[in-house]
């Protein structure tokens, strides 16, 4: 083929591989969010909590929603039983309960098992029944998991966070003395654990709400 011709055909397709190789990329896929995580300080040190926002987004929901009222801040564990849990979040540190909110439906059966250091939503006989309370495990405790949907016994209990960090705290809560102590004829801890502040983190914690009590029920995970 004559040289004339080989540089003409070159001088055709030569733009075309520019332009080819210069064509914008379609735009990268935006990375998954990341489950947003809380530090619980309280009396006996910090706790860090991931929360299961993509497994549990009600329960994460209503528990922000507490968070950035500050709600949590003043209140106390209440209930410590070695082997099994430490739950708080909603009596003060005169035992009185704060007023909430209406309820949140169970999450329970997100798949999530109530393994050590995971955070699960507190409740009464309902399995619809959480709202503030919140409790720890301290082991592997599957008997709290969705079993079904035929009473509150085998609806189980929605596990919503995990601990990242600050078991060490927990473990050290689990092993405080316990005694009777206003409304509860057991396990209330002595001395009470404080949650003195909760706030996302990289946030500020919020300030502590004015209002105080409601008489409400205590809820108990079992």
């Amino acid at each position: 083929m004559p040289k004339s011709l080989l540089t003409a055909l070159f001088l055709l397709v030569a733009p075309l591989a520019v332009a080819q190789t210069s064509k914008p990329s379609a735009p990268a896929a935006a990375p998954a969010a990341a489950n947003p995580t809380v530090i619980v300080h309280t009396s006996q040190g910090d706790i860090t909590l991931e929360l299961y926002a993509d497994k549990s987004p009600k329960s994460v929901a209503n528990f922000l929603r507490y968070v950035h009222e500050g709600f949590y801040a003043g209140t106390v564990f209440h209930r410590v039983i070695p082997g099994y849990l430490v739950q708080g979040g909603l009596y003060t540190n005169e035992l009185q309960p704060r007023r909430t909110h209406s309820p949140v439906a169970s999450e329970a059966d997100n798949g999530l098992s109530n393994l050590r250091g995971t955070v699960a939503v507190a409740r009464g006989a309902d399995p619809n029944s959480g709202t503030s309370q919140f409790f720890i495990n301290l082991v592997d405790d599957r008997r709290l998991d969705y079993a079904g949907n035929q009473s509150g016994l085998t609806w189980g209990y929605t596990v919503f966070a995990k601990v990242v960090k600050g078991m060490d705290v927990v473990d050290k809560i689990a092993g405080l003395p316990t005694h009777a102590q206003g409304p509860f004829a057991a396990d209330v801890p002595n001395p009470l654990v404080v949650i003195e502040s909760v706030n996302v983190e990289g946030e500020a914690a919020p300030a502590a709400p004015s209002s105080t009590a409601k008489p409400t029920a205590s809820h108990k995970s079992t």
